[in-house]
């Protein structure tokens, strides 16, 4: 029997797993990317001897054993790098005008000792409290097999992990609110805002319930390597299994023959016949431009018309000639005035430190990183200005370094490389729809949204990533590219190998 062919668009994380996935169910592969290395956003870049890391700030899943680390172990993700138990998740703090620390609280892997802050924080709010001690603590042990969610589960799978998570279940329906809304109910002004920015304000409470579930059990851990060895990892086993990866390879069209997707061109007028196709590249691009628009239907045109996606970013990174040993790795700082970054006013300012992080920067040095919520539409227009675009970087890093300075003195001196990566970085390098850098933003109604991988009136086509994976995130797109091979495989009367 003829080896049938999948032809891949695009080299992030999530057709990378599909790749790996594919070839150990015994499919020939061949991905097409095209930038010049893997993993799309999940990627890190150097500038005068320091690294800048785009992606990883945690990862879920962490623990020998457990569900998703075991796809990680699959994939090669976890090949070369070396996983730490994260211990410190951020420092959440309130500023005065000369950027001294008015109020603060820490979230922790001891939930003893942080619930007892936000005890001494504000001791009326005891109720709400509560209610995140219990949701945090019922959520410890929480390794739900999440293949009971994907795309065509069977039914005894669902009944399965229903079951396992009997214990969670009723927080799905009871706090399925967001972490915005239930904040409201919080008296104290400053915890307030420490509950609402924890993670993404909009997204169910029981998302944070389970990510701090993760910090406070030692499952969530960081990587003390890069973003980019993390995507290179996967990469090498896919190539490691006889899949091919063609970088600088663009696909400008998905070849289709009878409503049936037969393969791919690239820009360079190559075409590239295959039996299946997979997308994982910008959803957006995929039905728009790969295919036309002809397979769209009113609800997913809706759906990029409507639906809320994550605010695109500005990322500021400075090489520093200084030790932040003392410093923690994540701090959200909210400022006494509106820091401008151009029809984007921002009271609060994500500032990540890496410090010790082996080959981030030379001996005694660090990069320090500062991420700022911006409007696409603003760059999108300065861009068709460079020297208007260059000057406008210039402007909202030097504003950035402003605050740093006085946050922490004398560091304006110390600097030895300034990197700014706007929205249009995002969309130059990675093609995410208006600069989302995680697609639909994770919002209690999106989470339970299914959307289809597959387009009605198209056939032998699947798309995979984080436009099929509302909220996105590492695990997600992993779990949506290995969905997709699973899928395929039930199509062809395979048995899948995982």
């Amino acid at each position: 029997m003829k080896t049938k062919t999948i032809a891949i668009v695009g080299a992030g994380l999530a057709g990378l797993a599909a790749g790996v996935y594919a070839r150990r169910n015994g499919f020939d592969v061949h991905l097409f990317e095209h930038h010049s290395l893997p993993g799309g956003v999940c990627t890190s870049w150097k500038r005068k001897g320091f690294v800048i890391d785009g992606c990883l700030h945690w990862l879920m899943g962490a623990r020998p054993g457990s569900f998703l680390h075991e796809i990680y172990r699959q994939t090669g993700a976890l090949d070369g790098v070396h996983l730490q138990p994260l211990h410190h998740f951020g420092r959440f703090a309130w500023l005065d005008e000369k950027g001294q620390i008015l109020r603060s609280v820490d979230l922790t892997s001891d939930l003893s000792k942080m619930v007892a802050g936000w005890r001494k924080l504000s001791p009326a709010d005891k109720p709400a409290i509560d209610i995140l001690e219990g949701g945090i603590r019922d959520f410890q042990g929480f390794d739900g097999n999440w293949d009971a969610m994907e795309e065509g589960s069977s039914l005894g799978s669902r009944i399965k992990m229903a079951w396992y998570c009997r214990k969670q279940l009723p927080y799905f329906r009871k706090w399925r609110m967001s972490v915005q809304q239930f904040a409201e109910r919080i008296r104290d002004p400053f915890l307030r805002w420490q509950i609402t920015n924890s993670f993404v304000p909009e997204m169910p409470l029981f998302f944070l319930f389970m990510v701090l579930g993760e910090l406070t059990s030692g499952r969530l851990a960081r990587i003390e390597e890069s973003s980019l060895d993390f995507a290179e990892g996967v990469a090498r086993r896919l190539q490691s299994l006889g899949g091919r990866i063609s970088y600088r390879a663009e696909v400008d069209r998905i070849l289709v023959e009878k409503d049936a997707a037969v393969g791919v061109r690239c820009t360079d007028g190559t075409e590239h016949r295959a039996d299946l196709v997979i997308s994982a590249a910008d959803g957006h691009s995929t039905l728009f431009k790969l295919l036309g628009g002809r397979y769209v239907d009113a609800e997913t045109r809706k759906r990029y018309a409507s639906w809320p996606l994550f605010a695109p970013l500005l990322m500021i990174s400075f090489g520093v000639g200084r030790d932040f040993s003392a410093e923690p790795s994540s701090s959200l700082f909210r400022l006494a005035r509106i820091l401008d970054t151009g029809e984007c006013p921002q009271e609060n300012l994500f500032c990540k430190i890496f410090n010790g992080n082996p080959g981030f920067a030379p001996p005694g040095k660090a990069v320090v990183q500062v991420l700022l919520e911006a409007r696409y539409e603003y760059w999108d227009r300065l861009a068709a200005d460079r020297p208007a675009y260059d000057r406008e970087k210039q402007r909202i890093a030097g504003e950035a370094l402003d605050f740093l300075e006085q946050r922490f003195p004398g560091i304006r001196n110390q600097v030895e490389m300034t990197d700014v990566a706007t929205p249009i970085t995002y969309v130059r390098y990675t093609r995410n729809y208006r600069g989302a850098w995680e697609g639909w933003l994770m919002t209690p109604e999106a989470f339970f949204e299914r959307i289809p991988s597959r387009l009605k009136g198209l056939d032998r086509f699947y798309m995979a990533g984080q436009w099929v994976q509302p909220g996105g995130g590492i695990p997600a797109v992993l779990m949506s590219g290995r969905s997709a091979i699973r899928q395929i495989c039930r199509a062809e009367g395979i048995k899948f190998q995982s």
